[in-house]
């Protein structure tokens, strides 16, 4: 399994919290490329596991504040 960062855009607007399948689902629906699809299906999942947002799936996602660039300027 291995996340880049145009791999799990495809999962940022996602309908959080899910579970593992509904994230599949929602992979499968919105056609996610199907490394995607892979990488979600070999995670390890006791079935219960609720995932609040990318960072649950891919600690290291950067986030808006890691990039370095003012809004206010455009």
């Amino acid at each position: 399994m291995y996340w880049t960062l145009d791999l799990a855009s495809h999962l940022e607007d996602a309908p959080y919290p899910a579970t593992r399948d509904e994230l599949i689902d929602y992979a499968i629906r919105s056609g996610a490329p199907l490394e995607v699809i892979e990488n979600l299906q070999v995670m390890e999942d006791d079935g219960d596991e609720l995932y609040e947002s990318i960072e649950d799936i891919w600690p290291d996602y950067p986030k808006k504040d890691d990039f370095l660039f003012n809004d206010d300027e455009y």
